[in-house]
């Protein structure tokens, strides 16, 4: 695992709801929501390299993501069952508002390959 992956207890709201308050960010956990691991270079569409760590680094550190090395690439995966511990209905409330809300859907389906 890369390093700054926090504890399940170190996981704070403030901090997941800072990360999950950028549209690429969340369309990562948009798309992240479906299970299983993906590339880093396969979830953003047109976006240079150091953006990508940036969002990655956001996300890793809050608590939201998984990311560990295979190869060449990184590979990302949701903390699911983290969050649902830590903040019991907030992804599945976040992921259904997604689905409500035609602008913020739109919105993050366009940065998604």
């Amino acid at each position: 695992m890369i390093p700054n992956h926090p504890d399940c207890e170190q996981i704070r709201l403030e901090n997941v709801l800072t990360a999950l308050g950028n549209p690429l960010r969340l369309a990562v956990v948009r798309a992240l929501a479906s299970g299983g691991e993906r590339a880093c270079g396969s979830l953003l569409q047109g976006q240079s390299k150091s953006t990508m760590t940036h969002h990655w680094r956001v996300l890793r550190d809050s608590g939201v993501i998984w990311q560990r090395p295979y190869g060449r690439e990184n590979l990302l995966s949701l903390r699911r069952e983290d969050l649902d511990r830590r903040f019991p209905g907030l992804l599945d409330s976040l992921l259904g508002a997604l689905e409500n809300d035609p602008v913020t859907d739109q919105t993050t389906a366009q940065h998604l390959l």
